[in-house]
């Protein structure tokens, strides 16, 4: 598989020397000419000089064959930038990091549903340690077919949740109301600007995507490449 990263910060590389140990194929892209220098040497990856929010640095990245376009700058507005650009070029997956928590739902809205928050994981993966619980039980649940999926709900499909009208295959699990956890009856009227959390099996994404969509969706399949 393919990965280009936008930003050699240290996430970027830390992540990067791993894929590139189990055999994948990687692309740094930095604007700092000086980093890539440093870097070269000791990672044995691609770079490309350049700011990686511009659509014709991401186009030399080659979006056809590229499994996972993440974008990892210290600047969030440059990564939301970046993963929208490179939606649009037709990267496979978008990942993009922000560290403004508050930015989370303005990415929901603009389709960019791969989003990390490295300080709120981390501080609730150790919380969670200091209380004994084990971090990791919840990604062993979802698992098989099961996915997840989000969405910002419109003033449009504003309706109690019975009649949102999922498909088969699809259930809510729960919703947060500016930024308060909710576990919603059928009963329940959800609300414009409430986000909620559906698990579905694999297979009811794209009609989740076509139902609830608020950008264009990212493509899930991976390419073959020319020989």
């Amino acid at each position: 598989m393919r990965a280009v990263f936008v930003g050699a910060s240290s996430l970027s590389v830390m992540s990067a020397r791993l894929l590139v140990k189990r055999g994948h194929e990687v692309v740094i892209i930095e604007r700092d000419k000086a980093v890539i220098d440093a870097l070269t040497p000791g990672l044995d990856c691609g770079f490309l000089h350049g700011d990686g929010a511009r659509p014709g640095v991401l186009r030399e990245a080659d979006p056809e064959h590229t499994d996972f376009l993440f974008c990892l700058t210290g600047s969030d507005q440059a990564n939301i930038i970046a993963s929208l650009v490179g939606r649009s070029l037709g990267f496979g997956s978008v990942v993009t990091k922000i560290d403004d928590p508050e930015l989370e739902h303005i990415c929901l809205e603009l389709g960019l549903r791969s989003t990390i928050i490295p300080s709120r994981t981390i501080g609730r993966f150790l919380a969670d340690m200091f209380e004994g619980h084990d971090p990791l039980e919840v990604s062993a649940m979802i698992r098989g077919e099961a996915r997840v999926f989000s969405f910002v709900v419109q003033q449009a499909d504003a309706a109690p949740v019975a009649d949102i009208g999922l498909p088969s295959g699809a259930r809510i699990v729960c919703a947060y109301r500016d930024a308060k956890f909710l576990l919603p009856d059928p009963d329940t009227a959800l609300r414009a600007g409430d986000e909620v959390i559906v698990i579905a099996q694999r297979e009811q994404l794209a009609a989740l995507e076509e139902r609830f969509g608020q950008g264009k969706p990212e493509k899930q399949a991976k390419r073959e490449r020319p020989k």
